[in-house]
């Protein structure tokens, strides 16, 4: 078995640069995924791994085997020092793996005959993207599409603050435009959340395939979300302010809608 001991190698170079730069993903059709329940629900998503780097004081060689049950995946023991130079928590498992990249185009999302689908636009922070992420499963929900994307959905804060969420549920982007025309071309029913000719959310009836819309809170949906959608939604304020965190937000109205689809 491999094993690496310098941070000045040039494969863990290249590795820094895997974590740092959304360009070398994407040129390289690789991201890193660190932890252990995080590389369990790649592998349930059907991310495939080309190597697992591994600290032996944490975690042993048998124990990595039993997480992947594979023989074509290479290991590489690596030292502390890179380690820490990887690895993003302070709170490790002491295991890294190298896995490729998923197509996150609309055309390859397979529905059930009556989705519901969560589309964020524009969402610039990655604790959001990845906290979003993590309300989607909690309602399991059919997918998650995010409009006009502010973040590489492989960025390592987005797979570090979903807590694997990222590998759970179906993913796509594309611009405004396109999920709209994807939408309506499924007979997907448009809820947008905005504050401009609104009704109370909990008004609306989501038991047939729906789409939920939210935006940031800086500058909430475009105009175009406004007008395309079937009804535009607002979740009433009580108190000073006139919006809430965009998770948030996505929460409240997914689990309305998984509260109404539990009568039919």
């Amino acid at each position: 078995m491999k094993q690496i001991s310098s941070v000045q190698n040039p494969f863990i170079k290249s590795l820094v640069q895997l974590q740092e730069k959304a360009k070398v993903r994407k040129q390289t059709g690789t991201f890193l995924i660190e932890g252990q329940r995080e590389i369990e629900l790649a592998l349930k998503g059907d991310y495939e791994l080309e190597t697992i780097l591994f600290l032996s004081e944490i975690i042993s060689e048998t124990e990595i085997k039993n997480l992947i049950k594979s023989s074509v995946v290479e290991l590489i023991e690596i030292s502390k020092e890179i380690y820490q130079k990887l690895a993003y928590r302070d709170t490790t498992e002491g295991v890294l793996a190298i896995a490729k990249t998923k197509s996150l185009s609309l055309s390859d999302l397979k529905l059930s005959e009556n989705p519901l689908i969560l589309v964020g636009e524009s969402l610039e922070k990655p604790g959001n993207v990845g906290a979003i992420l993590r309300t989607a499963d909690a309602a399991n929900i059919d997918a998650v599409i995010i409009a006009n994307p502010k973040s590489d959905l492989y960025n390592p804060n987005i797979v570090r603050s979903s807590v694997g969420c990222l590998f759970t549920r179906q993913i796509a982007v594309g611009t405004t435009d396109e999920v709209i025309a994807y939408l309506k071309g499924n007979n997907i029913n448009i809820y947008s959340a905005t504050l401009q000719d609104s009704t109370e959310y909990h008004t609306q009836n989501y038991t047939t395939p729906t789409a939920l819309v939210v935006g940031t809170e800086a500058t909430g949906l475009s105009e175009k979300w406004r007008t395309q959608s079937t009804k535009n939604i607002i979740i009433p304020m009580q108190g000073e302010i006139d919006s809430m965190n965009v998770s948030v937000a996505a929460a409240i109205l997914l689990f309305e809608a998984k509260r109404q689809r539990q009568f039919q």
